[in-house]
C-alpha cells in the first residue's frame, strides 16, 4: 500500500480515537489496532503521539478551511446574505459530518496547550480573515464607501465564528439537529443585526 494511503489510514483512526477518548486518555495500541497497522509502523510513520495529534489537528483544520471556502463558491455572484447562509452550511454540515475531526479542533486541542492550541488558532483565524472579507465586501457593495471600521468588521467576523463554533458543539451532541438548522438558528440570530448594518442603521446606547 502506498505510504499516503497507510499514513491516511492512521490519521482516520488517530482522529476517531482522539475524537472519542480525548488526547491523554487514547493510546497509540488502540490508534495502531483501529488502523490495521502495527504500532512500531506508527511511530516509523508519524514518530510519536505528539505529532500524530498535531498532523490530525493540521489535516482536519485544513478540510474545515476548505470546506468553508468551497461553500461560498462565487462570492461575488451572491447577495450578501446568501454568502452567510452558504458558508454557515457548508460550516456546519462539515462539523456534523466529522463529529471526531471537529471533537479533535474544538475540544482536544485547544486544551492541551502549546502547540496544538497554536495550529487550531491559526486555522481559526484563517475563517474569520475570510468571513471578515465578506462582511466587509457586503458593506461596500451596500455603500459604495462603507462607513464600517475596519476594526468593528474584524469584531464582527469574530463574534460570528464564536458563535459557531458553540453552536456546532451543541448541535453534534443532539442527533435531532440538522446543519441547516443549525445553520438557520445562527443566521436568523446573526443577520437581523449584520442586515441592519448594511443598510447603515445601527443600535446606539441612549
Amino acid at each position: 500500500m502506498p505510504r499516503a494511503v497507510r499514513e491516511q489510514q492512521m490519521l482516520d483512526a488517530a482522529v476517531r480515537i482522539f475524537g472519542q477518548r480525548g488526547y491523554r486518555a487514547a493510546s497509540m495500541d488502540e490508534i495502531a489496532e483501529l488502523a490495521g497497522v502495527s504500532k512500531p509502523l506508527v511511530y516509523l510513520y508519524l514518530n510519536s503521539k505528539e505529532e500524530l495529534f498535531s498532523a490530525c489537528i493540521r489535516r482536519e483544520a485544513a478540510a474545515l478551511v476548505e470546506a468553508v471556502r468551497s461553500g461560498v463558491s462565487d462570492p461575488s455572484g451572491e447577495t450578501a446574505d446568501r454568502q452567510l447562509w452558504d458558508g454557515l452550511r457548508a460550516f456546519f454540515t462539515h462539523t456534523a459530518e466529522r463529529p471526531d475531526g471537529w471533537a479533535v479542533l474544538h475540544s482536544q486541542a485547544r486544551t492541551q496547550g502549546e502547540p496544538f492550541a497554536a495550529e487550531v488558532a491559526a486555522m481559526r483565524e484563517e475563517i474569520v480573515a475570510f468571513v471578515t472579507s465578506l462582511i466587509a465586501e457586503a458593506a461596500r457593495a451596500a455603500h459604495g464607501d462603507p462607513s464600517l471600521p475596519d476594526r468593528e468588521v474584524a469584531g464582527l467576523a469574530q463574534a460570528l465564528v464564536g458563535a459557531a463554533e458553540s453552536l456546532a458543539g451543541w448541535a453534534n451532541t443532539d442527533a435531532s439537529v440538522s446543519a441547516k438548522e443549525a445553520a438557520a438558528t445562527l443566521m436568523n440570530f446573526a443577520w437581523a443585526g449584520l442586515g441592519d448594518l448594511m443598510e447603515g442603521r445601527r443600535w446606539a446606547p441612549s
